[in-house]
């Protein structure tokens, strides 16, 4: 079944369009005359083998590498402006590493990402209960389900007008996993979400529609996230995985490690301004 929500804001204008987006790192392309567009409401899946270049067009999107392209945020042209600005316009990102700053409180971590004059702290409270009673621990001694929650708290801290969230269940526990998409399905009934995500068991029980990567383009796109996974021959041909492999374990078999175990501590990100506003490199 797909949210509500979604289906309530089907005819409603995109809040995200993208037009032509073309990416390159370090002089190689990664990301090839990329168009879709993202619902004003529910979540959208951004589907494909790894490496196809997922993380690479949200990178673009936000302006974190170097794009050219349309990209039109809530009727407005987004693609000339640096990230800092992209982020204040109400976009908010959660990395796929987390990137927490280690080395500070978790309380310290959520400060350092408000950039609303109100932020909304009940709702992070309402959502993260566990986060209120580790404020003073360090984040970097966190689990890395603790610390994926801290990520997203930060980015629902803010008023947004969408939320771009990179693999965050990859490498968790599946208890872990249901309680990241739950999370993500409540913070969906307030903000629309673009969602790079490898299971498909998540995607199942989150989207609304999908957009599918091969090669850094786009190659299929469905109104129906459901209606793909079922397809046979779609998910076997763009994703390598059978259309039942939705239904059991992730199908990507780098998320069937279990990472709670490693409290070990996470690299704080480099560039301190850049989180201040809510996007990490």
């Amino acid at each position: 079944m797909q949210p509500a929500a979604a289906q309530a804001g089907a005819h409603a204008r995109p809040v995200l369009e993208i037009a032509g987006l073309t990416a390159h790192i370090a002089g190689q392309q990664v990301v090839e005359d990329v168009s879709f567009s993202v619902p004003a409401t529910g979540i959208t899946a951004l589907l494909g083998r790894n490496g196809v270049g997922k993380t690479s067009t949200i990178k673009a999107v936000i302006g974190l590498i170097s794009r050219t392209g349309s990209v039109t945020l809530d009727g407005e042209r987004i693609d000339k402006e640096p990230t800092f600005k992209i982020i204040r316009r109400g976009v908010g990102y959660v990395p796929e590493d987390r990137e927490v700053f280690s080395k500070l409180t978790v309380a310290e971590n959520l400060r350092l990402a408000e950039r609303d004059a109100s932020p909304r702290r009940q709702l992070v409270e309402e959502l993260f209960p566990d986060l209120l009673k580790r404020a003073s621990q360090m984040a970097g001694t966190l689990s890395g389900g603790q610390q994926q929650m801290v990520s997203l708290a930060r980015a629902l801290l803010n008023e947004n007008k969408l939320l771009l969230i990179d693999e965050p269940t990859k490498g968790l526990a599946p208890k872990i996993v249901q309680e990241v998409a739950e999370t993500l399905e409540r913070a969906a009934e307030t903000v629309p979400i673009l969602l790079v995500e490898q299971n498909l068991q998540v995607v199942r029980q989150l989207a609304a529609g999908a957009v599918v990567l091969s090669g850094g383009r786009v190659v299929h796109t469905t109104n129906s996230a459901l209606e793909f996974l079922d397809n046979e021959d779609l998910t076997q041909r763009l994703l390598g995985v059978h259309a039942d492999a939705g239904h059991g374990e992730d199908a990507d078999a780098g998320h069937g490690e279990n990472a709670e175990t490693g409290h070990g501590e996470a690299a704080a990100p480099a560039n301190t301004q850049t989180n201040r506003n809510g996007a990490q490199k």
